[in-house]
């Protein structure tokens, strides 16, 4: 009997996976199950590892100071010189933003994309000093890496040459679609190819690992086509300077917009390290047709009449340090005036809501004209809804599935579809970051699970950020910082010095501590007249206690507290 239920393991309960057997290929997922980003999933067949994806994942505000944040990629450390092929199925941060940060570890692990992924990946890594070993592919390209056969389908998304990939093992056939969706009338008429996967179908995929952002929107994807006369509306009514943020590598937004310039007569001024430089590249591989003598360099827009100029801008995320950001905040170069359109030509990626309507209010409250997905249709999404995936179903039937791409609501929607068209409920298989799923015989099974946590970029420091830390600097951003200073003489027993108490961000005068003061010395001279053997840190931890217990109560307030004794 088919069954109609799916639901998320009790992957607690797993453990360490077993050992690989021969002939079984394992897949790991080491990013991008539970989150939108740091996509990378792992398989190993016969001693070899294929890696789809190397990703990043942008932080959230209860993550400070934070840059970036990296797959956990300790699974496969120690066995690097195993890896075959990194696979990149296309050329968005969150697919390939890890890349310089694997390859810092053993640079010649060969890297397979399309031209414009691996143009972007390559100008990322000369960034980092690297030069890669690089294989490019198109769709319908069949390549063998050691124990894996890999054959590229075309994919629409938002970003040209996107690539889906079917491996063929002796374990069996899995279809990675990477990010896609099925826009029948695309910008560049290359339309996710559906002969291939009903090729596929009929040849037996054993493992389908769907894209899941849209899983949980009805219907289908709006066709890109619906944009331009919607942009072209907003260019013919703007009266002064128009700013489109997008994602840097969104060169389809970026054509329209150019389309848009060129029809009223404006110029065009990038704003934005990647996006100068990412469609610099689009250019000149042409995956993108700039109109002779649009573009100008952004130090020469002030020459210009306000009605003639565009600035095509990075931060459409909220970004703190991206362009439009720093724009609403008064620290660009590009001041915001009265009257300035600015269109966000992108959707809210799930957790930047906050930061994306706190650019939004600093443009508006400078007087501009703000223009975003919320008020009209400025973008659309580059991942199939759920019509788009019921169809892929159907045209696969595969035997098992195992959602990937999004956050733990889309994977659920996305598993409850398979079951819809048919697929058995056990055969769908919901996992989450470190999820080990092996494949044999066409069943594929959850075996097990493996640490996989964040890997936090800060500066030039990777990995050594840690959870605890992070929690440290929200106290310290939240609730403020106490230092405390005492000297102690062990043989009287007695404070010689202090306590002095200096604080940040608790109160507006030290003297409120005026009261807590006495009861630290007293508490501390108690400590050592009652045990003269108490330690440095036992006695500080005498300190934490005191003031920590009488700033909750009388300030309401958990600070950071550092407290520090030391001995006459």
């Amino acid at each position: 009997m088919t069954q109609t239920a799916v639901g998320f393991a009790d992957t607690g309960r797993l453990g360490a996976p077993p050992a690989l057997k021969p002939g079984t290929m394992r897949i790991v997922a080491l990013g991008g199950l539970g989150e939108i980003g740091r996509n990378m999933a792992v398989f190993e067949l016969n001693g070899k590892l294929l890696v789809v994806d190397c990703g990043v994942l942008f932080p959230e505000e209860y993550q400070p100071g934070v840059d970036l944040i990296l797959p956990d990629i300790s699974y496969i450390r120690d066995r690097l010189q195993d890896v075959v092929a990194v696979v990149l199925t296309h050329g968005h941060e969150d697919h390939i933003g890890a890349v310089p940060y694997l390859l810092r570890l053993k640079n010649d692990i060969p890297l397979v994309g399309s031209q414009l992924t691996l143009a972007l990946v390559e100008a990322k890594l000369q960034e980092h000093k690297i030069r890669p070993f690089t294989l490019t592919v198109r769709e319908g390209d069949i390549e063998r890496f050691g124990p894996f056969e890999c054959e590229f389908a075309a994919v629409n998304h938002s970003i040209p040459d996107a690539l889906a990939v079917l491996i063929r093992t002796e374990a069996g056939n899995v279809l990675h679609t990477g990010d896609f969706k099925m826009d029948q009338l695309p910008l560049d008429g290359r339309i996710t190819d559906l002969r291939a996967f009903a090729r596929f179908g009929e040849e037996g995929v054993d493992l389908f690992m769907p894209d899941s952002t849209n899983a949980d929107v009805p219907g289908f994807t709006t066709a890109e086509k619906e944009i331009g006369p919607v942009l072209q509306g907003i260019f013919g009514r703007a009266k002064r300077r128009i700013i489109v943020a997008s994602f840097s590598s969104h060169v389809h937004r970026v054509q329209q917009v150019l389309d848009a310039a060129h029809m009223h007569g404006r110029k065009v001024a990038f704003v934005g390290r990647s996006m100068v430089r990412n469609m610099q590249i689009a250019e000149k591989l042409g995956y993108l047709h700039v109109p002779a003598n649009i573009l100008v360099d952004l130090k020469n827009v002030d020459r210009l009449p306000e009605d003639k100029v565009v600035l095509m801008s990075t931060g459409s995320q909220g970004e703190p340090m991206a362009a439009l950001s720093r724009m609403a905040n008064g620290d660009h170069k590009v001041q915001i005036n009265e009257g300035d359109t600015v269109i966000l030509a992108s959707s809210l990626i799930p957790g930047n809501e906050n930061a994306v309507f706190r650019v939004i209010n600093g443009l508006i409250r400078m007087g501009a004209d703000v223009v975003h997905k919320g008020n009209a249709k400025v973008h659309v999404s580059g991942h199939a809804s759920a019509g788009e995936l019921l169809y892929c179903y159907n045209i696969l039937k595969p035997k098992n599935v195992m959602p990937v791409h999004g956050e733990t609501r889309h994977l659920a929607a996305n598993g409850k579809l398979a079951v819809e068209t048919g697929i058995s409920a056990d055969r769908v298989l919901l996992c989450e970051d470190g999820s080990v799923v092996d494949l044999k015989d066409g069943a594929a099974t959850l075996v097990g699970q493996v640490d996989c946590g964040f890997i936090y970029v800060d500066g030039t420091n990777v990995g050594s950020i840690t959870d605890e830390d992070l929690k440290d600097r929200r106290t310290l951003g939240e609730e403020g910082f106490i230092s405390v200073i005492s000297v102690v003489n062990r043989q009287t027993g007695k404070i010689v010095s202090g306590p002095d108490i200096h604080a940040r961000g608790v109160a507006e005068d030290d003297s409120v501590f005026d009261e807590i003061k006495p009861k630290i010395a007293q508490a501390l001279e108690e400590a050592v007249t009652n045990n003269p053997d108490h330690t440095q840190h036992q006695l500080q931890q005498v300190v934490r206690r005191t003031i920590g217990t009488w700033v909750a109560r009388k300030l309401r307030r958990k600070p950071m507290i550092v407290p520090v004794v030391l001995e006459a």
